[in-house]
């Protein structure tokens, strides 16, 4: 890990949202019509070119607090910030949040801990929690499996505890871990499909759930054609449409330009895309005219940096291990 992984990765996961943004909820039908190509402004929201959403602004918050070391009350407590003080906002406001993280999030505020927040139903696997994982991998990329399983489940699980939602973001972290270790993506992926799935197998989950897995780690998602991939809310098909959007372009406009362009919850898709992509394609490889037009640019890089700095001392002093 360098300090350019990790600006890669935030304004990776950043842009892809702002690119999202004004197509959130159009249909895909539309799309194929009159498809994106350039960063916009407006869309349902009705927000200026360059704007994220709450999936940039909850990963700015994890970030964030991750900048001050692990402590799961301190993320919650930014979450909270965010949500009942616009903390980490592009324009000083609040304008889009899912109902479970609005749910988890008031139970936070009513005092409920962080490890029992969040929402275990079966019908709450929406993406709240996989569209701002990704900082978390720099803490835990050099931790054995097991320990980045309990973190990546106790970030997760401060708003989204079912075990679906759990393993869609450990998949993610474990891809991202790899990418920053410099491994080819196809090759990458192999590599989880492999050891995620012998992983997962030692824990006590169901065959029935483990199914919902089977086209991420038993086929190949690249290889499915676009009307087979889907972009809604859902969690599993968030990571499948993200990971479908990477694996199938060949640099980062194109990736979030595939994500995008599925339709429905494009900001989410394009932000789980482009985090990725931003870490294996590098801020080099991102458009200048979607980074300048970027709302607070200088500030995400800013927190990168510090982020970075922090996570740096803590392991030279042995803190992190």
């Amino acid at each position: 890990m360098n300090e350019k992984h990790v600006i890669a990765a935030l304004l990776g996961v950043a842009v892809g949202d702002a690119v999202g943004v004004p197509i959130e909820f159009i249909n895909r039908r539309f799309l194929k019509a009159t498809p994106v190509t350039e960063m916009r402004f407006g869309g349902a929201h009705n927000q200026v070119i360059g704007t994220w959403s709450d999936d940039s602004s909850m990963t700015f918050c994890l970030a964030e607090a991750l900048c001050k070391g692990y402590d799961l009350q301190e993320i919650a407590d930014n979450f909270i910030k965010w949500y009942d003080e616009n903390y980490w906002t592009p324009h000083g406001k609040v304008f889009d949040i899912g109902v479970t993280t609005r749910k988890t999030i008031e139970n936070l505020m009513d005092g409920v801990s962080p490890t029992q927040s969040g929402d275990g139903n079966d019908r709450s696997n929406g993406n709240g929690s996989l569209m701002r994982i990704l900082p978390i991998v720099f803490y835990v990329m050099n931790k054995p499996i097991e320990e980045r399983f309990r973190i990546v489940e106790e970030v997760s699980s401060i708003t989204h505890s079912h075990i679906r939602a759990v393993i869609c973001c450990f998949i993610y972290i474990e891809y991202a871990i790899l990418l920053i270790q410099g491994k080819e993506k196809f090759a990458a992926y192999n590599e989880i499909q492999k050891s995620v799935s012998e992983f997962i197998r030692t824990l006590e989950i169901t065959d029935k759930e483990l199914k919902f897995f089977d086209r991420v780690l038993l086929s190949d998602i690249s290889q499915y054609q676009k009307d087979e991939i889907y972009s809604s809310g859902y969690v599993v098909h968030t990571l499948e449409a993200g990971l479908w959007s990477f694996l199938r372009a060949e640099d980062y406009k194109n990736a979030v330009l595939e994500a995008v362009n599925l339709g429905d919850d494009a900001d989410t898709t394009a932000a789980v895309a482009g985090g990725i992509a931003g870490i294996y394609y590098g801020t080099e490889n991102m458009p200048a005219e979607w980074l300048e037009k970027l709302v607070k640019r200088n500030e995400i890089i800013d927190l990168a940096k510090r982020l970075y700095a922090a996570l740096t001392e803590c392991t030279k002093n042995l803190l992190c291990l």
